[in-house]
Formats: C-alpha cells, structure tokens, sequence
C-alpha cells in the first residue's frame, strides 16, 4: 500500500478526491499524512476522513529555505512512499525537491509545457487557444518542467472565463491525479527514470 503525503495551501479539492478514491478497499495507496503553509480551508477534508494534519506556516521562518527545512522534516515523520502537491501554492526550496525527487508529483490547469506558472488557466485564455489541458508531473526544481506523467486535452469554449475555464479543467485534473497515484502504487507508472539530475 504506498503512502501518500498530500502538501495543499487552500480548498483542497484534489486532496477530497484523492480521499474519496482512497475509501475504495481496491485503490492501492492511502493518505497518511495532509500539510500545509497556512491555515488551510482543505486541512476540514483532512479532519473528515480522520486524516491527520500538520501546518508548516510559511510565515513563521525567517526564510524559504528555513521552511523548507522544517516541512521536509515532518513530512520525513510520516515515511511517505509519494508526496503530492495539490495547490500548494508556493514553491519548494530546491533541496526539499531534491531529498523528495523523484517522488514528488503535482497537478497542473494546462497541457505542459504549455502555459507553465501559477496563472495556466488565465494566460491559455489570453492566448487565444482553442483547446488547453491538464498535467500531472514530476515535480523539479523548474516551475512546471519536470516529467509529464499524464495529461488530457481540454477545449477552451468561445464564452470561457477563467473560472468557467478552470471549472472543467478540474475534475479532468482530479481524475488524472487518481489514475497517477494508482499507477504509482500498482507499478504501472515508473518514477524511477524522473530523477534530478
């Protein structure tokens, strides 16, 4: 059974659906352990699943690094197979992505390496594509450049906003995460070949 560290700064919907998929007896991981950099709305689905939760605040440390220290330490008490980004919206220091590498893996609102960056869905829309996607990746020490692990296409609608844009775009994510974790978990999937350099 591989063990999941799921890292979120909001809501948490991928972590909910993660969850959910984990209530399956068949689905070969389970969530151990959800962190976060703040005070997290996401950290009730935690507390709803009895999952136990942990918070590094970012703004308790004088720096990145100095976070990043103490995050990969209490991840490190939980013994994770797998650690998951689901809207961790603040990038890891590089040593924490190399110590986790390659079992470090996030969601992306775009088709890499189309659109990478914290504004996927706006900068799609401001381009004037026609279709945009949704990634999941071996996280490195890039922003959104590490391995692509799957993806799907998804079209951009003539009347898109942004929010109706990433409303689509997020159970495509969610089912993509799932399958990813599943495929981790049974094999089917190799994170072997990701590894930083």
């Amino acid at each position: 059974m591989l063990r999941v560290v799921v890292l979120i700064s909001g809501g948490g919907s991928n972590l909910r659906a993660l969850l959910e998929a984990t209530r399956d007896a068949e689905y070969p991981a389970h969530v151990v352990a959800v962190g976060a950099d703040r005070e997290a709305e996401g950290l009730a689905h935690a507390e709803a699943f009895g999952i136990p939760a942990f918070t590094v605040p970012y703004s308790s440390f004088p720096s990145r690094e100095a976070w990043g220290d103490e995050l990969l330490a209490t991840i490190a008490e939980w013994q994770p197979d797998l650690v998951v980004l689901s809207g961790l919206m603040r990038l890891l220091p590089p040593a924490v992505v190399e110590a986790l590498a390659p079992r470090l893996i996030n969601t992306h609102p775009a088709y890499l390496p189309e659109f990478p960056g914290a504004h996927g869905v706006r900068d799609a829309l401001a381009a004037g594509v026609a279709q945009t996607g949704a990634s999941v990746i071996v996280v490195d020490t890039g922003v959104d450049t590490g391995p692509i692990l799957a993806q799907e296409r998804v079209p951009v609608l003539p009347d898109d906003t942004e929010h109706s844009l990433h409303e689509r775009i997020k159970p495509v994510e969610r089912r993509l995460l799932i399958d990813v974790v599943r495929g981790i978990a049974d094999g089917s999937i190799g994170l072997g070949a990701a590894s930083t350099p």
